[in-house]
């Protein structure tokens, strides 16, 4: 084709998509999709090309500043809202499995391995309130999951994860538990408190021009793994904090919120709150895949 022009530039690029080597169709379908909708994009907003540029460098910009402490990408995706979208897509739950959620871009492998009840608090704060979370993992019919591996993982109470603060020691309030027998599951932990994304970088340029906040409610991270049930992904939300209803990145689902209840010495916290999580079997996640 030696004449390009507005109306025709989009059948011509997807005409070209694996016109010289075979491609998987899923690939061909994916790579037709994303051209019609950035082509669609464009035409919509009819984007100059000082806007084009200013975005690829936009992008460079969040390239340069991924590392293994913080990946910018991500936050990019929670802002637009497109993590949550991929994870509800990704991880349905028709049989009452615990919903899914954002990953974000605070995990760190290798959490230290610690017994039933133990406390994932290595610093204390003057303002924290201390809470004894615990409850059961069980699989859609109701059998306990057992030698499940649970991680977590919360922002300390001055609204910082460990790896963002020179302050904490490493992998504080970070942790990994196994259930028992019954699916059981235990551990000490603090109040979560809100915070703000990160917005010195990319991400604060996106969610600025949004015109949207950068605060998240309180909530403690939780991924659990076992073979032959998918791995959840999720978060559990305080009842009692800010921004349940306008979380900067969307991801707050109504069956993630718990309740973080006054209690006396029996658990030798200041809080408690029982959670239960329901894994799916791999076959679902196979199937929606």
């Amino acid at each position: 084709m030696r004449n390009v022009t507005v109306e025709n530039v989009t059948d011509v690029v997807v005409e070209a998509i694996g016109a010289s080597q075979d491609i998987p169709d899923r690939q061909k379908d994916i790579m037709t999709a994303l051209v019609k909708h950035l082509h669609g994009f464009c035409k919509d907003v009819n984007l100059t090309h000082a806007e084009f540029m200013q975005a690829c460098d936009f992008l460079a910009r969040a390239g340069a500043v991924c590392s293994d402490k913080r990946q910018e990408f991500i936050l990019l995706g929670d802002i637009l809202g497109v993590e949550v979208l991929c994870d509800m897509l990704s991880n349905p739950t028709p049989n009452g499995e615990t919903t899914g959620t954002v990953l974000g871009p605070f995990f760190r492998e290798n959490a230290p391995v610690l017994p039933h009840g133990a406390s994932i608090v290595q610093k204390s704060f003057d303002t924290e309130e201390t809470v004894f979370m615990e409850g059961y993992v069980k699989d859609a019919q109701g059998n306990p999951v057992k030698q499940a591996v649970i991680d977590i993982w919360e922002d300390a109470p001055n609204g910082l994860y460990e790896n963002h603060d020179p302050e904490q020691p490493d992998y504080n309030l970070r942790g990994r538990f196994e259930t028992d027998e019954n699916g059981y599951y235990a551990c000490r932990a603090i109040r979560p408190v809100p915070y703000p994304i990160p917005s010195d970088w990319t991400a604060g340029e996106m969610i600025s021009y949004m015109g949207h906040h950068t605060m998240r409610p309180g909530h403690i991270h939780v991924m659990i793994a076992k073979d032959g049930y998918r791995t959840l992904i999720s978060q559990l939300y305080d009842s009692s904090s800010d921004y349940l209803d306008n979380d900067s990145v969307f991801a707050v689902k109504e069956n993630l919120i718990g309740e973080f209840q006054k209690t006396g010495a029996d658990h030798g916290t200041d809080l408690y709150v029982k959670f239960d999580f329901v894994l799916a079997e791999q076959s679902l996640a196979m199937a929606a895949e």
